[in-house]
Formats: structure tokens, sequence, C-alpha cells
């Protein structure tokens, strides 16, 4: 969730950047609304990014480790228990 606010946010600030360079009247104004809001922006969408992959695998991870002992026992339960043959090993 932070993540994508960050990344929201950093849109934001780019688009008010170009908004700003049409806008402006003169060479300095555009730039400096160019150089600071546009910087700005972008390092909040690559922080954003970043951040949302980081939490995104780590509820991958906790997921994985929440239902490895239920799949488990799920297969525990599959496997055939008398009459089968052992399982091959190649």
């Amino acid at each position: 969730m932070t993540g994508e606010v960050l990344a929201l946010l950093g849109a934001t600030l780019t688009l008010l950047a170009a908004v700003g360079l049409v806008r402006f009247p003169d060479v300095m104004a555009r730039m400096h609304a160019l150089t600071k809001a546009s910087t700005l922006g972008v390092v909040l969408v690559l922080v954003g990014g970043t951040l949302g992959c980081v939490v995104y695998a780590g509820v991958l991870v906790v997921t994985r480790q929440v239902t490895r002992e239920e799949l488990a026992a799920l297969l525990r339960r599959l496997r055939p228990t008398r009459g089968a043959p052992p399982a091959q090993r190649g």
C-alpha cells in the first residue's frame, strides 16, 4: 500500500513538472520546475516500485511458510497407504 502511494505521489509531481514547463513564462522558471519536481517525482516512483516489490515478496514468503505445513498434510493424506509399491528413486 505504501509503495503504491509513493508511486502515485511521484507520478503527480512529474505531471506537475510538465505543467510547470508549459505554463511558466521564462526559461529559468521552466528549468526550476523541470529539474526539482521531476527529479523528486522520478525518485518517488522508483522508491515506491521498489518498496512495492519488497512488500509483495514478503507476502509471498509468509504465505509460503504458512501454507507449507497444510500442503504437506494434504499430500500425506493423498498417498496410498496399503498395497502400493514403494517409490522408485532414480
